[in-house]
């Protein structure tokens, strides 16, 4: 029934999830040289995501001058996060670390230690927690159990984009963003089952 809050209220169980409950977590490839430091400081310097989205393509099959409609290809776009700039650059030279591993800049060749996708790929986890910090009887603090998780697979940086700098930009810390293809995702569900695959069983690199 419209109109009526009482009902809308009784829906809204969790008072809505909020956007700026998350965590980002990602093991940069060792051969960026800086990757256990980066890794772990990307978890705190990164700002920004998304929860991902997915498209399924249609194929049309012309019937009698219609057109019926079967299901086709699932696609997935790029994921992008935004990331604080600290000024040991930690974060971005790992970035920047490992595209020039996958096109050297002046040689314009791959690095031996980036040969193959098995060597340059690796897996990202995004976090949603809920404001106890979880889902119903989760547990509060560094153990927090997300309400829902994403598992971006075989996932790699295609895009970084430039810093702007400026005299008159007072009191501002430096922000970059970084796109990322990946092969596909798998979440989590209420049920506690998985789409397409555990995440558990989802090896580091993927395969």
């Amino acid at each position: 029934m419209p109109f009526n809050v009482n009902q809308f209220r009784s829906e809204l169980v969790g008072d809505g999830a909020r956007s700026n409950l998350f965590q980002v977590e990602m093991t940069i490839p060792s051969f960026t040289n800086v990757a256990a430091d980066s890794s772990r400081k990307l978890t705190f310097m990164c700002k920004g995501a998304q929860l991902p989205g997915t498209t399924i393509g249609t194929v049309q099959v012309p019937y009698f001058g219609r057109e019926v409609k079967v299901a086709g290809n699932r696609t997935y776009p790029d994921w992008a996060v935004t990331i604080i700039n600290d000024e040991d650059f930690t974060v971005r030279n790992s970035m920047e670390a490992w595209v020039d591993a996958l096109n050297n800049p002046v040689l314009n060749i791959r690095d031996t230690a980036a040969k193959s996708s098995l060597n340059y790929t690796v897996n990202a986890v995004v976090k949603q927690f809920g404001k106890i910090g979880g889902g119903p009887g989760a547990v509060l603090g560094n153990n927090a159990t997300p309400i829902k998780q994403y598992t971006f697979v075989g996932l790699f940086p295609v895009d970084i984009s430039a810093i702007e700098l400026d005299w008159g930009n007072n009191d501002q810390i430096e922000e970059f963003q970084v796109s990322f293809a990946y092969q596909y995702w798998t979440t989590t569900y209420p049920t506690g089952t998985d789409s397409i695959t555990p995440i558990s069983a989802i090896p580091s690199n993927f395969a």
